[in-house]
C-alpha cells in the first residue's frame, strides 16, 4: 500500500473520492508548509469601495496568496481550508498579520483589513505578533480591521466577543466575514458588535437578475444598519450588480467588477484610485 493510502482512514480506502480528497490535502498542506519555510507568502490588495464614491477605496483587503516551487501565485481559495484546522493555519495568520503591519507601517494613509481565524486568538506567536504591531505606533491600531468569518467565529463566541471587546477599545475595527453563509443566531450577532458585515457572495452574484437574492440582500442590509453595521457586498462582477446594490443601501462594494485584487497596486494611499 502508498504512503498516502496509509494514512487515509482506513474505513474509507474502499472510496476512491475520500482517498483523492486525502491526498490532495495533503499535497496542498506540504505546499503551504513549504511556501511558509520559503517565506513565499504575498498579500494581494483589493480596494473596497463606498457605493456612492468608487473612485476612491473606503479600505482594502488584505488577501493571503502563496507562491508554489515554479513562481505561480495560489489564491487562498485553494488552501484555506484544507490549513484551517491545523497549526499551520495559525502560522499563516502569523505571516498574514505580519506583512499587513508592514503594508501599514510602510503607507500612512493605508486602512487594511487582514482575514484571521478564531483559533488563532489564543496562539502565542499570533498574539506576540498581534502586540508588536500595535505598540510600533499608535496610530496602526484605527488603521487595523480584522476579519473573521462567520463560520469561524461561532466556533468559539465567548472567546470571541471578549478578545473584540478588548481590542475595540483600543481602536482596532472588526468585519464578520461571509455573513449569510452560515448560522449566526442574532443574540451572537448583537453580543459580538461587529463593525462591518461583509454580505456572502452566494447572494450577491447576478443579484440584478436574482428576486430571491434580493430579498436576502435587503434583509441582511437591515441587520447591518440595526446593529450599527457598516454593510459590505463580496464578489460584485457586474455593473448591474453594483447598480442594484448601490440602490439597494448597501454601503461599500468589492468585487472583480471594481479592482481585482493585487500583488504590486500602484498605490495603497488615501487617493488610490
Amino acid at each position: 500500500m502508498s504512503h498516502a493510502l496509509s494514512e487515509a482512514d482506513p474505513a474509507d480506502w474502499s472510496d476512491p473520492l475520500s482517498i483523492t480528497v486525502a491526498q490532495r490535502d495533503r499535497h496542498i498542506l506540504r505546499m503551504v508548509e513549504e511556501a511558509l519555510r520559503s517565506r513565499n507568502v504575498r498579500l494581494a490588495y483589493q480596494p473596497v469601495f463606498p457605493s456612492g464614491n468608487p473612485a476612491r477605496p473606503a479600505f482594502y483587503e488584505g488577501l493571503s496568496r502563496i507562491l508554489d516551487r515554479t513562481g505561480r501565485v495560489i489564491p487562498a481559495r485553494e488552501f484555506v481550508s484544507a490549513v484551517e484546522s491545523r497549526e499551520t493555519g495559525r502560522i499563516l495568520d502569523c505571516v498574514t498579520l505580519e506583512l499587513g503591519f508592514q503594508a501599514l507601517a510602510a503607507n500612512p494613509c493605508l486602512r487594511l483589513s487582514i482575514n484571521m481565524s478564531a483559533r488563532s486568538i489564543g496562539y502565542p506567536r499570533w498574539s506576540t505578533t498581534l502586540e508588536a504591531g500595535l505598540a510600533a505606533d499608535r496610530g496602526i491600531a484605527r488603521r487595523l480591521i480584522l476579519e473573521i468569518t462567520e463560520s469561524s467565529a461561532m466556533l468559539i463566541p465567548d472567546i470571541v466577543t471578549v478578545f473584540m471587546d478588548g481590542l475595540q477599545k483600543r481602536g482596532v475595527s472588526f468585519a464578520l466575514d461571509d455573513f449569510g453563509a452560515g448560522f449566526t443566531s442574532f443574540r451572537y450577532l448583537r453580543d459580538f458588535c461587529f463593525d462591518i458585515l461583509k454580505i456572502d457572495g452566494q447572494f450577491v452574484r447576478g443579484i440584478a437578475e436574482s428576486p430571491d437574492d434580493q430579498v436576502l440582500t435587503r434583509a441582511l442590509v437591515s441587520i447591518a444598519g440595526h446593529f450599527g453595521m457598516l454593510s459590505v457586498a463580496e464578489s460584485v462582477e457586474t455593473a448591474a450588480d453594483a447598480g442594484w446594490l448601490a440602490r439597494a443601501g448597501v454601503d461599500c462594494l468589492q468585487g472583480y467588477h471594481l479592482a481585482a485584487p493585487s500583488l504590486r497596486p500602484a498605490r495603497l494611499d488615501c487617493d488610490a484610485p
